[in-house]
C-alpha cells in the first residue's frame, strides 16, 4: 500500500473506539430498550469493517489496551475482534460473523452493572456474587429478548458461551454435543481476551502462555480443534506483542505474516537498551531476529504509539 493510499484510508482505532462509545451508551440502557437488535447489529458491522480494514491494527489494540472506557465493554469488542478473525479462519459467511459477533459484544449484559464492583474487588467474591456471574448468560438472554433480539443463534452463543462439552460448565451444566460450536468459539475469544487484556487488579499474560494455559486448563477443557485454529489464525505472538529477539533487541510485533516464513517486528532498542532512531525494521524468519520471548509492559519498558508502528491506520 502506498503512503498516500495509507494516510487516506480509515483509522482502525477510531473505528473501533467510536463502536465502544455506541456500545456502552447501548448496553447500559437495554433494560429500556424493545428494537435493539438493528443498533446491535450496525456495531457489529462497524467492528467487523474495522477489522477488515487492518486485522494486524485490530489485534495489536487488545495486546496495547487501546480501545477506552470500562473493561466490562471493552472486553467485550475485544472479543468480537477475536471472534471475526477467528470466523475468517473457519470461513463462515458474513450473516454468521456478524451474528457470532453481535453475540460477543453482548454475552456479558446481564452482569453489566455488578462488573464495575467486581473490578475493584480485593478479596475473593462472595457466594451471591459467584451466583450472580453463574447466572450471567441467562440473565443476558432474558436482556437480550426483552431488547426484540429473537435471532436463535445469537441468542444460543450468549447462553451456551460458559458451558464446556464434559457438562461442567454453567448455568445449565449442558453437555455436548448441545454445546454448539460457535459457542465453544466465543468462549475461547472470550477466556483469551481476558488472559491478554489487562485488568484494573492485575498485568496481562502474554500471549503464548495464555495459549498454553488454555491448553492445560483441566477445569475447563477446550476444544482442540478451535485451540489450533486460534494457534493459526492468531498466532503464539500476535501484533502488539512486546518482544526481545535472539539478538537482544526490543520491539513490537508489528503483523502475523511477513511473506518470508516469520512475523515483521520493529524493534525500538538495540541489545545495549539505547533506542533506536528510527526503529528498525527486522523479521523473525531470520536466525538473529527470531522471538526470544514475549514481554509484559513493565519487562520491556517500552513507550510508543500505535500510530508511529502502523501509521494513520492506528490514529486515535
Amino acid at each position: 500500500m502506498s503512503e498516500t493510499m495509507a494516510a487516506a484510508a480509515p483509522s482502525v482505532l477510531r473505528r473501533l473506539n467510536l463502536s465502544n462509545q455506541r456500545l456502552e451508551k447501548l448496553l447500559h440502557n437495554l433494560r429500556n430498550e424493545h428494537q435493539a437488535e438493528s443498533e446491535l447489529r450496525a456495531i457489529a458491522l462497524e467492528v467487523l469493517q474495522a477489522v477488515d480494514i487492518q486485522p494486524d491494527i485490530a489485534l495489536a489494540s487488545i495486546l496495547l489496551c487501546q480501545i477506552a472506557g470500562s473493561y466490562a465493554v471493552r472486553h467485550c469488542i475485544e472479543t468480537a475482534i477475536v471472534t471475526i478473525i477467528a470466523a475468517r479462519g473457519l470461513q463462515l459467511d458474513a450473516g454468521q460473523t456478524q451474528t457470532l459477533a453481535a453475540a460477543a459484544l453482548t454475552m456479558n449484559v446481564g452482569m453489566l452493572r455488578h462488573n464495575e464492583s467486581f473490578q475493584h474487588k480485593q478479596s475473593s467474591l462472595s457466594h451471591e456474587e459467584m451466583a450472580v456471574i453463574r447466572r450471567h448468560p441467562e440473565e443476558s438472554v432474558n436482556l437480550l429478548k426483552h431488547a426484540g433480539i429473537d435471532d436463535d443463534e445469537w441468542i444460543s452463543c450468549v447462553l451456551l458461551h460458559h458451558e464446556n462439552d464434559d457438562g461442567s460448565g454453567y448455568p445449565a451444566g449442558v453437555a455436548s454435543p448441545e454445546v454448539t460450536r460457535n459457542a465453544k468459539l466465543l468462549s475461547l475469544a472470550d477466556r483469551y481476551c481476558a488472559q491478554v487484556s489487562a485488568r484494573n487488579y492485575r498485568r496481562s499474560i502474554v500471549p503464548d502462555q495464555a495459549l498454553r494455559n488454555l491448553q492445560q486448563d483441566r477445569q475447563a477443557p477446550v476444544d482442540p480443534e478451535l485451540l489450533q485454529l486460534f494457534r493459526l489464525e492468531l498466532g503464539d505472538y500476535p501484533p502488539g506483542t512486546l518482544v526481545r529477539l535472539h539478538n537482544g533487541e526490543l520491539g513490537v510485533v508489528s503483523g502475523r505474516h511477513d511473506g518470508s516464513g516469520g512475523q515483521p517486528i520493529c524493534c525500538l532498542r538495540d541489545a545495549d537498551g539505547s533506542t533506536l532512531t528510527p526503529p528498525v525494521q527486522r523479521s523473525s524468519s531470520a536466525a538473529d531476529y527470531a522471538i526470544s520471548a514475549a514481554l509484559s509492559e513493565d519487562e520491556a519498558g517500552l513507550r510508543f504509539s500505535m500510530k508511529q508502528i502502523w501509521g494513520e491506520q492506528a490514529s486515535l
